[in-house]
C-alpha cells in the first residue's frame, strides 16, 4: 500500500495523457473509443487530486500538432471535450474547482469555445483546486508568442535588456498566474516532453509509466506522487 505524506504533496502536477490510440488498438476498438475511455481517467485523476489537496493540475489535452490528425478524430476529440465540460460543470462548481486554459483557444470550434467560456465563467470564483487544460497548446509557440508580446509592449513602455529577467519573461507566458509544475507524469511508456511546458518544466520531477492513459487509475497517480516524495529536490544546490 502506497502512503502519501500530506506535508510533501506537489503543489502542481502536470500530465501528458498518452496512449488512448494504442489502448484502442490493443482492445481491437476504434481510436475514438480510446479517447472516450481516456475521459474516464481524466475524471478519476481530477477527483483524486482534489481529494488529496493538490492545488494545481494541468492536463495536456490537445497539442498544436494534434491538428494534423484526421479530421474525424479531431472532431471526435472536440465533441468529447464539449461533453466533458457539460457533464462535469456542476461537480466542478460543487467541489470548488476553478477551470482555466492555456493554448491557442481561438482555433477550437465555436461550440467548444462557448462551452469553455461558460465553464470558466461559472467556476471563476472557485477557491479549491485549479484545473488547467492545455488545448491547441505548444511550448515553442508559447515562448515565441511571449517574445512577440514583449516586443509589442516595448514600443509603448520602457523595456530594455536589464528589464528582461526570468521572472519578467514568465509573466508573459500563458501560465503567468500559476506556479511551475513540481511533478510531470507521462503515460504509455514514452520518454519525451512533446513540446509541453518547455519553460515551466525546467526543475520539475519527471515520472514515466508504461500504463496507457485509459488504464491510468487512482493507484497509479498515488504511486507517482509517492515516487515524487522519495526524491530530494535540490534545484542545482547540494544536500548540505
Amino acid at each position: 500500500m502506497h502512503r502519501i505524506i500530506k506535508e510533501k504533496l506537489p503543489r502542481h502536477i502536470a500530465i501528458i495523457m498518452d496512449g488512448n490510440g494504442r489502448w484502442a488498438k490493443k482492445n481491437l476498438l476504434k481510436r475514438v473509443m480510446g479517447h472516450e475511455k481516456g475521459a474516464d481517467s481524466v475524471r478519476t485523476v481530477v477527483k483524486t487530486c482534489r481529494e488529496l489537496g493538490i492545488q494545481y493540475l494541468t492536463l495536456f489535452a490537445f497539442s498544436v500538432e494534434n491538428w494534423q490528425r484526421p479530421k474525424s478524430e479531431v472532431r471526435a476529440l472536440s465533441s468529447l471535450l464539449e461533453e466533458y465540460l457539460r457533464l462535469e460543470l456542476q461537480e466542478m462548481k460543487e467541489t470548488g474547482i476553478k477551470l482555466i486554459t492555456i493554448g491557442d483557444i481561438g482555433r477550437l470550434p465555436k461550440t467548444v469555445r462557448d462551452a469553455l467560456s461558460d465553464a470558466m465563467g461559472k467556476t471563476s470564483e472557485s477557491r479549491g483546486m485549479v484545473l488547467n487544460l492545455a488545448l491547441s497548446y505548444g511550448g515553442r509557440d508559447e515562448i515565441v508568442d511571449a517574445v512577440k508580446r514583449i516586443l509589442r509592449d516595448s514600443k509603448s513602455t520602457d523595456i530594455d535588456e536589464n528589464t528582461i529577467t526570468k521572472d519578467f519573461f514568465s509573466g508573459y507566458l500563458h501560465t503567468a498566474n500559476i506556479p511551475d509544475p513540481d511533478l510531470l507524469i507521462r503515460t504509455s511508456g514514452e520518454y519525451r516532453l512533446s513540446n509541453f511546458l518547455l519553460w515551466q518544466l525546467a526543475y520539475a520531477e519527471l515520472y514515466f509509466t508504461d500504463v496507457l492513459w485509459p488504464d491510468f487509475s487512482r493507484d497509479d497517480l498515488i504511486k507517482a506522487i509517492v515516487d515524487y516524495q522519495r526524491r530530494e529536490r535540490r534545484f542545482g544546490l547540494i544536500s548540505e
